[in-house]
């Protein structure tokens, strides 16, 4: 190959590339928002039984990069008979860790405050995750999460629901 058709060929894959560069840049920040059912269980401390219904979950957030995002859930509802869950609110920051194109692995950590009729607390959160593209603006997702861990109790759910990116 001669040294200017090199010198063309180099060119142009090198503006194709800081092209798409820049395409990717123009992604992000991007909007994010999300419906669960979400498994929640309040597990007393000591012989006390554990309570657990099904409840919903809105999520949503602004994921800066393919690595950092942040994210807030509101949820409430369901009831064991003995407690009802009135309300979750929460802000978490969001390490992701892409697995592929299509399937992420993530965790969350963060601030939750829980108002159940029983009572109403706030406290430092942790969690895990995954999520599967099953279109190119839709994915399906699971997590688990402590949302509080308290001295009386711990309160866990674990989510499965989808997600619609912006």
């Amino acid at each position: 190959m001669k040294p200017l058709t090199l010198a063309a060929v180099t060119s142009v894959f090198l503006a194709a590339g800081a092209t798409a560069a820049q395409a990717q840049q123009l992604v992000y920040p991007q909007g994010y928002v999300g419906g669960d059912a979400m498994f929640w269980e309040l597990d007393p401390e000591g012989p006390a039984d554990s309570r657990d219904s099904v409840g919903l979950r809105v999520n949503g957030g602004l994921q800066f990069n393919d690595y950092l995002a942040v994210e807030g859930h509101l949820g409430g509802g369901g009831s064991d008979g003995a407690v009802e869950l009135d309300s979750l609110v929460g802000l978490y920051a969001k390490g992701i860790l892409p697995v592929s194109q299509e399937f992420r692995l993530y965790g969350l950590a963060g601030m939750t405050e829980v108002d159940s009729d029983v009572d109403s607390e706030s406290g430092f959160s942790y969690g895990a995750g995954a999520e599967f593209d099953v279109a190119p603006n839709v994915s399906l997702g699971a997590d688990y999460i402590r949302y509080l861990d308290e001295d009386q109790y711990t309160f866990d759910a674990a989510s499965v629901g989808v997600r619609y990116r912006f």
